[in-house]
């Protein structure tokens, strides 16, 4: 008996079954060798080293005298000519104002702004970072957040000297410490990922978002495009819905070297990291159609993959095939993400995505429509 024989005296149940794995595992393909195969083999560009223009790094804090002490410093010690950095002290109870009140004589570049109310103009830290733009004298902007730490004194220098005359926006790597546990592992994986897909696409020419733990635009676009003004009223947003708004194929780049990256620390439970993620895709229905059908075509593929694989083999159908396409599929998978690991520092995730891959690829939708369906958490 042939294979089209067997495909015939099918039921109509396994038929559609093993249809949907074949397309499945094809966009699966197409999204790797296509898609993120533009990140695996993206070589960078060589940098004009005397192109130091003036930068203002931008933090939002509230209640963050804790990383305010542990890694401003090493943000006011960066190795770069000309820069400020503005922190903005958003309503804090702490010891906030104190810690910046103690650090201000020490360093001429260090500027705090507060904000004694919350004024609820915008959600989340889209007013605080707003009041911090303000203010800054700088037309090259780098925002990062008050718990994120350099992994090197010339993480402003990595970012700044992508700019040029035509570059408006730089898409910069925030991964997340390493430590011990599978919920460590979960978070960076998860963090890898989603970064494999913004850097893609915006190598492809479709930027869509950044992380606000390290990004960079001009001050000049962020008014031309009057702020965050446009989704005010999401939590979130500032990192993704006003970058789909002002980045585009000819004013984008990233940066990818190992010294631009800037860790924190990832929640150290499941619900703080659910809630979390709850408050970054909440944004998602604020996405472009173009985008839900990009990243969501993705994503669906991935459950519909690993679903139609699982009931094929409970029924024992088309079993060689099966296999072999979903073993081309894994390998697949790996040789494009220890590519991208290589460039972003993530070799030690690999053995995450050969056995947690499958986890992540089911949860994420899980928080996806919970996020949607939801109220938001705060951003404090």
């Amino acid at each position: 008996m042939n294979f089209w024989t067997t495909i015939l005296n099918l039921s109509i149940f396994e038929q559609i079954i093993a249809a949907l794995f074949l397309l499945s595992g094809i966009i699966q393909l197409i999204y790797y060798f296509v898609v993120f195969s533009k990140l695996a083999f993206y070589r960078e560009e060589i940098k004009q080293s005397n192109n130091y223009q003036p930068v203002s790094v931008i933090i939002s804090a509230h209640n963050e005298d804790y990383n305010l002490q542990k890694n401003l410093p090493t943000i006011l010690n960066q190795n770069y000519p000309d820069f400020e950095v503005v922190v903005v002290n958003h309503a804090s109870t702490d010891d906030t104002s104190e810690i910046l009140a103690d650090l201000k004589p020490q360093y001429g570049n260090l500027k705090v702004v507060t904000i004694e109310q919350d004024l609820n103009f915008f959600k989340g830290k889209k007013f605080p970072l707003s009041i911090g733009i303000k203010s800054s004298k700088n037309e090259i902007l780098l925002l990062t957040d008050a718990d994120c730490n350099p992994v090197s004194d010339r993480w402003i220098e990595s970012m700044a000297l992508n700019y040029t005359s035509k570059t408006e926006v730089v898409l910069g790597y925030g991964p997340y410490i390493k430590s011990g546990g599978f919920l460590n592992q979960l978070i960076r994986y998860d963090t890898f990922m989603i970064a494999v897909q913004y850097f893609s696409f915006a190598l492809m020419g479709f930027p869509y978002m950044g992380v606000g733990r390290n990004l960079s635009y001009r001050k000049s676009t962020f008014y031309k495009n009057k702020g965050f003004t446009s989704h005010y009223k999401l939590e979130s947003g500032d990192d993704d819905l006003f970058i789909r708004q002002v980045a585009n194929s000819a004013n984008t780049k990233i940066e990818i070297s190992a010294i631009s990256f800037m860790y924190s620390k990832p929640k150290n439970s499941f619900n703080g990291w659910l809630l979390q993620k709850q408050r970054h895709l909440s944004t998602g229905k604020a996405y472009s159609n173009i985008f839900k059908l990009l990243l969501g075509s993705y994503s669906f593929s991935q459950v519909m993959l690993y679903l139609t694989f699982i009931t094929l083999l409970c029924k024992n159908v088309l079993l060689i095939a099966t296999l072999a396409l979903m073993l081309v599929t894994i390998i697949s998978r790996l040789f494009i993400q220890k590519k991208a690991a290589s460039k972003l520092g993530e070799n030690q995730i690999l053995l995450f995505s050969l056995f947690g891959d499958i986890i992540h690829v089911f949860l994420l939708p899980i928080i996806t429509i919970i996020s949607l369906i939801r109220k938001p958490v705060s951003w404090k």
